[in-house]
């Protein structure tokens, strides 16, 4: 009778086994071997829309039950374009995402955010080892160019590292070489690589050239032969530049301890902050806040803009209230201000500096040392690209230090007490050209006279239509009946009258004409 039973039992074990890896997904499923495509539809293995008005699509996911690493199509907003990205989401013990309401996707990195595609997409891990992203008209979008480099297949990996390994298992090329805006922990960021959020923020500002607003100097004898890095560690961003792992890191950033997931992300604005799961996804630490004031970011109050106490933002305003600089937004002044008339190489002449006094510019690195007022603005007045000149007094007030930026950004309002010197911004700003009656030029001047002509044509041409009709009227009409006269006077005899009164009032000095 055992025999059976034993049967039974293991039939109904095959059985359910195959409803459950038939009917139910994968725990997690963060693998893919070559030749594997996806297409951004609905029909990927995770398709999930928030209320915060983001929506995922995921192709790999790593672990169940918490905040997880997952890899796949994104969007935000309209959801009319979507990124190829890393994002931290929350699940369930089955690899389900949940919590649309609050577990809102961290995108950590992202392969095409400059260059969106459209719903349709296909991403491919070609037979030959190459990850291409190509948007829905064909178009090759983005690659990570290792064709024939013996790829083997895909991993997302427990810290959020998009891997291609070889059949060895060995990193033919990571997500980790490529950072974005943001840092996971246990991420590295290397000599030489950045962190770039929209927009183009980090130690210093992206432009041309670049202008720093945080350094932290490291000193002392280098032992490091090897790559320079900072490393998001559990308690902190660690700097070993002159040092090497294992040994202690040369300068730290402290960070809260993890209880929970974290990362951390340059903002637009300049700040570095680390974001952990509690329930929601909050910031816990803004890094950089306790080296810089709140007026010290380049973008705290936008390009063109002057910061003062608790972040206040106004647009530079000279003593004779001339306005040379208008809000972006007047509800939101941090979005700094815009040139009323932009300047212009083509007429320096008319260009002119505005006076700022205790105003001073976020991180000053002097283009020029130990010079005067004059010189500085001299210097800037001869080149056409520079923007302002922000001068810091030394300490004998008759020279100082020089900044010519080639873009402006926020400008700080300083109190000389506390600085101990004076500082002054002078901005060049571009004035309205004088009229000049020498700009009337001979093109101008034949439309001119030829439009006065036409005009005189287009009289002469009404009055005699004009005098036309009035004689045939007065042809045929009486001009009414006079006692002792006749009814009426033929057209010559009319004529005859007029010509006599004309030549009697002429006699007089005066004249009519009819």
């Amino acid at each position: 009778m055992k025999g059976p039973w034993i049967c039974y039992c293991f039939a109904l074990f095959l059985i359910l086994n195959c409803y459950s890896t038939t009917a139910q997904p994968p725990f997690d499923y963060p693998t893919a071997n070559l030749s594997t495509t996806w297409v951004n539809t609905e029909s990927l293995p995770h398709s999930v829309n928030f209320t915060d008005g983001s929506r995922v699509r995921a192709i790999l996911l790593r672990g169940s039950f918490g905040p997880k690493f997952a890899c796949g199509f994104y969007c935000n907003g309209t959801c009319t374009s979507y990124l190829f990205v890393v994002f931290i989401v929350q699940t369930n013990s089955a690899s389900g995402i949940v919590q649309p309401a609050s577990g809102f996707p961290q995108v950590v990195w992202s392969a095409n955010r400059d260059y969106p595609v459209s719903y349709g997409a296909v991403l491919n891990l070609t037979a030959t080892g190459e990850m291409v992203l190509q948007d829905v008209d064909g178009s090759k979008v983005w690659s990570t160019n290792t064709a024939e480099k013996s790829v083997a297949g895909l991993n997302m990996t427990d810290d959020g590292n998009l891997v291609l390994v070889d059949i060895s298992g060995s990193v033919v090329w990571q997500s980790f070489d490529h950072p974005t805006d943001c840092l996971v922990p246990g991420q590295r960021l290397f000599q030489g690589q950045q962190l770039i959020p929209n927009k183009g923020l980090f130690a210093y500002v992206g432009s041309n050239p670049p202008q720093v607003y945080y350094t932290k100097a490291v000193s002392g004898n280098n032992t490091n032969i090897g790559r320079r890095y900072a490393r998001f560690l559990n308690d902190s961003l660690s700097l070993f530049i002159l040092s090497i792992e294992p040994s202690d890191p040369d300068e730290v950033i402290t960070i809260p301890p993890a209880s929970s997931s974290q990362y951390m992300k340059l903002m637009p604005d300049g700040h570095l902050k680390v974001f952990e799961w509690q329930s929601s996804w909050l910031e816990v630490a803004d890094l950089l806040d306790s080296y810089l004031g709140e007026c010290s970011y380049p973008m705290a109050c936008g390009r063109n803009g002057v910061c003062s106490d608790n972040q206040q933002c106004s647009c530079p305003i000279t003593s004779s209230r001339i306005n040379y600089f208008t809000a972006v937004n007047d509800r939101q002044p941090s979005l700094g201000c815009s040139e009323i008339t932009p300047l212009t190489c083509n007429a320096t002449k008319d260009q002119v500096f505005i006076t700022l006094e205790n105003v001073t510019y976020f991180n000053i690195i002097a283009d020029m040392e130990r010079v005067d007022i004059e010189t500085c603005k001299q210097v800037c007045v001869n080149n056409c690209s520079c923007k302002a000149a922000i001068f810091q007094y030394g300490s004998d007030s008759s020279s100082g230090d020089c900044y010519l930026p080639f873009e402006l950004f926020t400008m700080m309002n300083v109190d000389p007490d506390v600085i101990h010197r004076n500082a002054s911004a002078f901005i060049k700003v571009q004035q309205e050209a004088p009229y000049h009656y020498a700009r009337f030029t001979p093109t101008l001047i034949f439309i001119l006279v030829s439009f006065l002509f036409l005009l005189g044509v287009i009289g002469c041409l009404t009055y005699i239509i004009c005098k036309r009709r009035w004689a045939t009227h007065m042809e045929e009409e009486s001009i009414g009946e006079v006692p002792g006269m006749p009814n009426r006077f033929s057209y010559e005899e009319l004529k005859t009258a007029t010509e006599n009164f004309n030549k009697k009032l002429g006699e007089g000095g005066f004249g009519a004409v009819f």
